[in-house]
């Protein structure tokens, strides 16, 4: 093998690979992940791409390259007829594909449990940043909604850090924790669960962002599933979330609005049901393979903002039946291919930490193809590496780079042996067993 892997000082060497420095192993510290976890201190590993690897950059190359078509075919018209440039749009989010694969190339090149230390500073500085987007004169205000700061020209959106911000926080915390639900029950699971979406879904309601408030408490489920919640507990914490989101909606009346829309968009057709009735009508039109490149009447002018959280009717609608399909199978194969880095990872943070990201990605596409679609309510979550944007793009591909170094690592690393007593009946999954 040509890989440079760092290896830590009583661990057996693989043929083939060449040292870059060792670190004598060291005493448990305070914050260091037991039960398979990595060790206290872990130097940069660069190793070879793994299957694993050249699937996720594949099917990432994919969604990207889909993003950046479908983006373009549905901002050139609108551009041209506001008197500015067809590749304006285009352009704009070359640039931040641009910063975020550097960030991918970066974190990918990272050895992932390097993460762990950075976690409590990184949620930290994330919720300081959620509260200032409140603050009048800081946060930056967008179509009614504060979810922006302006960072010298440079604006930011908080929520979509806190969606990376919590997955590893959580991962860390929860693959600590693990061993003690079998002892004492789920309590050390929850408190810290509780305590997060507390912290991080207030400001965000706040905002008010809806949308980023269900896609952060879908993920904290997923990692207290894969983290071994019991099956029960597991139960009437989904039911109270569900619940409390009703609340949420019901409460405000614009949440309100869109949740009668989305039962009835052919009671308001000019207000609150225009752009779902007008995406549908795309979708619809599209038939089997689409009216073609540019040629929706959704990119002219029928759909507000073609090319953000709708840009899924547009695809379906140049690209037809074929397209939307394709488009589904990409999230799809990310998802099970997601779910397999977690199985193969070395240790319980590296597990949690890929579901996380997995279930990050695969819930918001499906929130945002399910708003489209008519069958959800309509939350303003882009579709990831497809729709417009800036911060959402780069994040993603931030912890697309950290999944990605999660297979590199656990494609050349032995399987973790299991714990009989980790199985539950026969019922969970080997994500559960670390």
């Amino acid at each position: 093998m040509s890989a440079r892997v760092t290896q830590l000082r009583g661990e057996p060497a693989r043929a083939g690979d060449r040292l870059e420095r060792s670190v004598a192993p060291a005493a448990p510290a305070r914050g260091s992940l037991r039960g398979g976890a990595a060790p206290t201190r872990v130097l940069r590993v660069r190793a070879a791409l793994t299957p694993a690897s050249r699937r996720l950059r594949l099917l990432l190359l994919v969604a990207n390259g889909i993003g950046l078509v479908s983006i373009l075919a549905a901002s050139s018209v609108l551009a041209l007829t506001t008197g500015h440039s067809p590749w304006g749009v285009f352009a704009h989010q070359v640039l931040w594909e641009v910063i975020g694969l550097a960030c991918f190339v970066v974190a990918s090149h990272l050895d992932y449990r390097r993460v762990a230390r950075w976690a409590n500073a990184g949620l930290v500085v994330t919720v300081v940043a959620l509260f200032l987007v409140l603050v009048p004169h800081v946060g930056v205000a967008v179509d009614g909604s504060t979810r922006w700061l302006d960072l010298g020209g440079l604006q930011v959106q908080p929520s979509e850090l806190a969606k990376l911000a919590v997955v590893v926080f959580l991962a860390r915390v929860l693959a600590e924790r693990a061993p003690l639900v079998e002892r004492v029950g789920a309590r050390p699971l929850l408190l810290p669960a509780v305590a997060v979406l507390v912290a991080v879904v207030g400001p965000v309601l706040l905002q008010p962002d809806m949308g980023t408030a269900v896609v952060v408490t879908a993920l904290v489920l997923g990692l207290l599933w894969a983290a071994g919640l019991p099956a029960r507990t597991m139960v009437w914490l989904s039911a109270a979330t569900a619940g409390a989101a009703l609340v949420a909606g019901w409460a405000a009346p614009y949440r309100r609005a869109r949740l009668l829309s989305f039962l009835h968009p052919w009671a308001h057709p000019l207000t609150s049901g225009y752009q779902l009735l007008q995406a549908l009508a795309g979708v619809a039109g599209g038939h089997l393979a689409g009216v073609g490149l540019g040629a929706s009447p959704l990119a002219w002018g029928y759909l507000p903002n073609p090319y953000t959280d709708f840009v899924f009717a547009v695809i379906a609608s140049e690209t037809g039946l074929l397209g939307a399909l394709v488009v589904l199978a990409v999230f799809v194969l990310l998802g099970v291919e997601g779910f397999r880095i977690a199985r193969r990872a070395p240790d319980r943070f590296g597990s949690l930490l890929a579901v996380g990201i997995t279930t990050w990605i695969t819930i918001q596409a499906a929130i945002n193809v399910g708003a489209v679609l008519g069958v959800l309510p309509v939350t303003g979550v882009p579709l990831p590496f497809v729709s417009f944007g800036g911060s959402s793009l780069v994040i993603e591909l931030a912890a697309a780079g950290l999944l990605d170094s999660v297979a590199r690592v656990g494609g050349r690393a032995p399987h973790p042996a299991r714990s009989s007593s980790q199985r539950r009946s026969g019922q969970v999954g080997e994500l559960r067993q670390r």
